[in-house]
This record gives C-alpha cells, structure tokens and sequence, in this order.
C-alpha cells in the first residue's frame, strides 16, 4: 500500500514528497529509483518528522504502530493519510479521532471500495431494494512465498476478519444506514506457523437496528480455498444485486490484489412477479466501464487527501464511520474468543 500511495503522490500536483520511510534500506532504496530517484532516505519515523517537517504523512505500516505514528504527526502539525484499520485496538482508533478534532488536521483513512464508481453504484443499487437487507460478503486469499510471509507478519498484529472486514463492514453500514445492535464471530487457526493464539480464518454476522444482517468472511494462507472466495451479495424485499466478476473471482485470482476491487458487471435480479407467479422482469446488466486498477484507486484516494486539506472539507462522518465499522469488525473478534453474541450499545 505505501508502494501505491508513493505512486499517486509522485504523480500529483500539489503533493511534494519529502521523505520516504521504511525499516529496510532495500525496500525503500527500490521505491526512490522507481520514483525517479532523488527524494531524502530514512530509517526512523521519528527522524523523518524532526528531519522533514512534512505537511502531511501517509501511514502504511502494521496497525500496531498506526497510533503512536499518527499521533506524533498530529502533533507536529501534519495532516494523515491511514491505511485501514485506522489502528489495533478501538481505544486507540478513538484516541487518534480525538487528536484529528483536537489539532483540526485532517485524517483521511484508507477505504478504497469508497473511491470505486462501481463499488459506489453497488452501493446505490443496494439501497433501492427495500428493507431489510441481506448482504453477504467474502474475501479469502490463497496466498504463498512473500505473500504468506507478508500475511503471517500481519497477523502477528491483527487478523483477516479486522483487517479486511473494516472495508466490507463499512460498504454494509452504508447500505443500511442503520445503526448496527448484535454482532457474533467465528475463528480459526490453520497453520503451526502462526503465533499461539492467532487466527488466519474469521466469519462475523452483524445485525443492524432496522432488521438488516451481514455476513463477512475472511482467510489468508497457502490452504485457503480458491472456490467462491469472491462473493459480493445483496438481497432485499425488491431482488437482489450481485458483484458478478468472472475474472477476478476465477482460479488464482484471490492473491492477486487488482482483482479484490475489480467488479466487471453488476448483476440486478427484480423479485417482481405477475398474476401467474413468473417473473415481471429480467435481470438487468450494469456495465462497469470506469473500472481503475489497484494503483489507479489509490491515485484517487490521494486526490480525495488533497481536496479534504484544500478545501477544508468537514471529514467528522468519515472518521465516525471508520470508529463504526471498526467496532464491529473487533466486537466479532471479541465474539470468537469469548464464545458469546456482543451487544453493541
């Protein structure tokens, strides 16, 4: 993600970089020289700040680091781009909100699928089905080599269902537009390799006020299955319309990570029927033309970064969702351990 965000601000007017940070030398000597080279080096994030003096920081790191980084570049006076979760625990996501309001910088947060016309028009269709809804979600990687590497190293600090599930916890919340109640949550461990007491498989359901439910479902790791790990469903009283993605829910796709938001066409079913009980009307196929890669949403994420700090947009719903979708997703991890339903209040 810090590859991709780099990207976007290399290309954009109105962003500068002034520092890149990693911990290895490796990883960010080979950003500066796809960058074109020439932008100052560092080890150290604290180092950077004093060094840099940023405007605005971008973190991509694990979330066990995502407060203490956004809330020192809150207090130099940075506005903050944050990768999804926004930190690893609530506690923690709330303090780095309270800082935002506190300091009146901006915090952007990194939910792509809000930047995807088709993930939007998804939405919007969603919302033309009556009430309540059912929405059934997934996204599970069959992943190996570097990408396992990567995953297990995440998990270290977080797992799948909280990791992944804030993005599509958040696209229910805005289906609904309903105050979520009851939340429950399922978990395993499939691996030896991973630390005692870390799960690489969760599945949440969430019950909203209004009647609606979701369903969620989240596994990294080399024994995920490839079949129907791509499943993006909404049913309502009116039909129901489904994420129809051939290719990026074909074999092998779950580890390539431009097929997670790729969408292909919509497919919208009407459960209208006559007097003789037969359907009233066909199923309708909404084009996705406007469909932008991985880097390509990202670049749009960054855009949304910059118009929020100059034009000084009001981001209180944007934060507030993220505090939202962040409750829920840990409220099921919560659920797994304790093996109870978790009343939100």
């Amino acid at each position: 993600m810090g590859r991709s965000h780099a990207l976007a601000y290399h290309q954009i007017d109105g962003f500068e970089i002034c520092g890149i940070v990693t911990r290895s030398p490796e990883s960010r000597g080979k950003l500066n020289k796809e960058l074109g080279g020439g932008y100052a080096e560092f080890g150290d994030f604290y180092e950077a700040l004093r060094e840099s003096k940023p405007d605005a920081v971008s973190i991509s790191t694990y979330p066990d680091t995502h407060a203490e980084y956004a809330l020192a570049a809150f207090e130099a006076g940075a506005d903050v781009f944050i990768e999804k979760p926004v930190a690893e625990t609530l506690e923690e996501a709330e303090q780095i909100v309270a800082k935002a309001k506190e300091t009146g910088r901006k915090l952007v947060i990194g939910y792509i699928l809000r930047h995807h016309p088709s993930w939007v028009k998804f939405i919007e269709v969603a919302q033309t089905l009556g009430k309540p809804l059912v929405m059934r979600m997934n996204l599970n990687q069959q992943s190996s080599g570097d990408a396992w590497e990567t995953h297990k190293n995440l998990m270290s600090s977080i797992s799948p269902i909280v990791d992944c599930g804030v993005h599509y916890v958040d696209v229910m919340c805005q289906m609904t537009r309903s105050k979520p109640i009851r939340v429950s949550g399922l978990g395993a461990r499939l691996s030896d390799e991973l630390p005692e007491g870390k799960i690489n498989y969760g599945h949440l359901q969430v019950t909203f006020e209004d009647g609606s439910i979701g369903w969620y479902e989240a596994g990294w790791g080399p024994m995920m299955s490839e079949t129907a790990f791509f499943v993006k469903d909404v049913v309502g009283p009116k039909g129901c319309v489904t994420i129809s993605a051939k290719d990026a829910g074909g074999e092998g796709a779950s580890a390539d990570v431009n097929a997670h938001t790729k969408t292909e066409m919509l497919r919208l079913h009407h459960s209208a029927l006559d007097s003789e009980g037969k359907f009233v009307k066909e199923d309708d196929w909404i084009g996705t033309d406007d469909e932008p890669d991985h880097d390509g949403l990202c670049k749009r994420e960054q855009e949304y970064f910059l118009k929020a700090i100059s034009e000084d947009l009001d981001l209180t719903d944007h934060m507030d969702d993220a505090i939202n979708s962040m409750r829920i997703v840990l409220a099921a991890d919560e659920s797994f351990r304790t093996g109870k339903t978790v009343e939100l209040s």
